[in-house]
């Protein structure tokens, strides 16, 4: 079964989309984050929702 640990981000309005993608390419290139979710809403905020797998070290002796 995977896991997943989750990271919530906030984008208040006036953040302009390259501002957006370089954070979020940052976010994948050094921490193995994934878009899960991400919402646009009327006023220009974003909330996105980041996630990535959780590896669980399994014991071998």
């Amino acid at each position: 079964m995977l896991d997943y640990s989750y990271m919530d981000i906030y984008l208040p309005r006036g953040t302009s989309r390259e501002i957006a993608r370089q954070m979020l390419t940052e976010h994948a290139q050094h921490g193995s984050w994934e878009i899960d979710r991400l919402r646009l809403y009327p006023d220009g905020s974003r909330r996105i929702r980041l996630r990535r797998k959780v590896i669980r070290a399994v014991r071998t002796m």
